[in-house]
């Protein structure tokens, strides 16, 4: 569904993503991890179109990133969500539905709606929306139009406990339905219970891609070591 090959992001002659190549299949959950500044926003920017890569190719259900075959297949959710001031949240799903030509979207609309408790504040304003609503309006307005590769980059940001379980098991389904998703975080507890597998991030490269289990294996760890403490291991300085 997802092939990066050999993605190099410059910027004033400083390599903040140096030759990064990972491959997501169809029904697979990926945690993408790293400290800040390993580049993990700055890869996942430049393969959803935000940023122009310097170098590499990435393709989207075989087609290239930016050809409009390929924005068919994804929806981004970014860190900080982004929502019209003067649209109300029903309104904002009424806009993606008639953007990407979804048909009989109200009754999947409130679906999404019921699933974040936001069913009976339909009428509010994007500019009257915590930062916990603008992202599940994000969230919400991203599934709409039911994507094959969805993007997160921190997605459990600013979201209430039982927002955060709603969206674990939404990856959850999403993935029983096929649905292939890459998910930036921080929040490393958060990835554990639902990652295939975890690429992780440092200086701008990828140092580790595999299943939880094999990561150990090459950080030459026992076998109960927490992801937590996986991931501080392997991107630990020399």
């Amino acid at each position: 569904m997802l092939t990066v090959t050999q993605l190099t992001k410059v910027y004033s002659k400083q390599a903040a993503v140096k030759d990064v190549s990972f491959h997501l299949d169809g029904g697979e959950v990926v945690g993408l991890l790293g400290p800040n500044g390993a580049g993990k926003s700055t890869t996942m920017k430049c393969i959803v179109g935000l940023l122009r890569k310097t170098e590499g190719e990435i393709q989207i259900g075989g087609h290239d990133h930016l050809s409009v075959e390929a924005k068919r297949l994804f929806s981004y959710i970014p860190e900080t969500p982004y929502v019209y001031d003067l649209l109300t949240i029903w309104e904002h799903m009424q806009f993606i539905a008639q953007a990407y030509g979804v048909r009989d979207w109200k009754a999947r609309a409130l679906e999404l709606l019921e699933l974040y408790e936001l069913e009976d504040k339909q009428k509010k304003l994007g500019r009257d929306l915590s930062k916990g609503m603008r992202q599940k309006v994000s969230i919400c307005c991203a599934l709409l139009p039911n994507p094959q590769l969805l993007f997160f980059d921190e997605p459990m940001i600013g979201l209430d406990p039982k927002a955060i379980k709603n969206t674990k098991n939404l990856f959850k389904t999403l993935k029983e339905q096929g649905k292939t998703i890459l998910v930036s975080t921080h929040l490393i507890e958060g990835i554990e219970s639902i990652a295939d597998r975890i690429l992780i991030m440092k200086d701008g490269e990828i140092i580790g891609n595999d299943t939880i289990a094999n990561l150990r294996l090459q950080a030459e760890t026992g076998s109960g070591l927490s992801l937590e403490d996986l991931f501080l291991e392997l991107t630990k300085d020399a």
